[in-house]
């Protein structure tokens, strides 16, 4: 079903995103952990589980990290051994320029006919094996029938002014769909929108899903591990923020109004747009709130459907 709705460029794909388990767990810890993150799953309803690669982004900025990078288990192990339960389907993310092409071959024969989004190098200064171009190359001659996606940072938007010409290209390369960075600024989102639906009216162009990534902040320190993953955040909303007296509750409220402006907008010019929806923090109480934002979502589109 997540298939079809990426290739028929469907509005309204709700996905769920996690991390997956620190490396150097124990295998009985790491089944645990999966037990757990399937039983909060299954109830959701989402289209998909998005399932990150992570790596090390110290290059990307002098800032010091608020939380220790830690390796964590490969997201394609991680599903197809201790996710298998959870029947919904699994998009696994690749940072590709920490694989070989051997190793990404590899990779993309085991992922069959199912979902991946490629990543590219955090900054320029970060050696690659593989640039993003390559990825898509590799998965055009070795496994064709794998959908895969990219990944939209419409802040970066704010800066350059040609985020949604990366989005057409990567596109042309063979991307269905795209996943956004944690979405905290409405002008950001709002003019990256813009300047791709007209490009694309322009160039006579179908548009692909863009799915934006909303996360609950419950704490000053998740405030600061935003900040250092690059995720755009306004002065008056982090004021806001910080100043609310309970900063969990205040978040929601706002994540629940930025996509609703962004959801809106969309609208009006008939963009396909989804929500992927995570917490970045392992605190119970942020993670339950991103639970209650699935649900808080899933009601909006709802409200478009019927309004259609």
């Amino acid at each position: 079903m997540l298939q079809t709705k990426i290739r028929q460029r469907q509005n309204g794909i709700v996905l769920y995103g996690i991390t997956p388990p620190k490396a150097n767990n124990s295998a009985e810890k790491i089944a645990e952990i999966a037990r757990v993150q399937i039983e909060r799953i299954a109830p959701l309803g989402v289209d998909g589980l998005v399932l990150y690669d992570i790596q090390d982004e110290a290059e990307r900025t002098d800032v010091t990290r608020p939380f220790p990078f830690m390796a964590t288990l490969d997201p394609l192990l991680y599903s197809r051994e201790y996710l298998a339960d959870l029947a919904i389907p699994k998009i696994n993310y690749r940072c590709v320029g920490k694989y070989s092409a051997e190793e990404l071959s590899a990779d993309l024969v085991a992922m069959d006919r199912g979902i991946s989004v490629f990543v590219g190098a955090a900054s320029r200064e970060q050696h690659v094996n593989l640039s993003v171009t390559q990825a898509y190359a590799l998965r055009r001659e070795v496994n064709p029938a794998l959908l895969v996606g990219g990944v939209a940072i419409p802040e970066r938007h704010l800066l350059k002014n040609d985020e949604h010409l990366r989005v057409s290209r990567k596109v042309s390369e063979g991307c269905s769909f795209f996943i956004t960075q944690c979405a905290y600024n409405v002008e950001a989102a709002k003019n990256f929108l813009s300047d791709y639906y007209y490009d694309c009216q322009k160039q006579g162009l179908a548009m692909v899903p863009i799915i934006f990534t909303i996360t609950p902040c419950g704490s000053i320190k998740t405030l600061e591990f935003m900040k250092w993953l690059g995720i755009s955040i306004p002065k008056w909303l982090e004021n806001d923020l910080v100043h609310s007296g309970d900063i969990l509750a205040k978040s929601l409220e706002l994540c629940k109004g930025i996509f609703s402006e962004i959801l809106s907008y969309a609208m009006e010019k008939g963009i396909p747009i989804g929500c992927n929806i995570e917490s970045v923090a392992i605190r119970k109480d942020e993670i339950e709130a991103s639970l209650q934002l699935v649900h808080d979502i899933k009601a909006m589109f709802a409200v478009c459907d019927r309004a259609a």
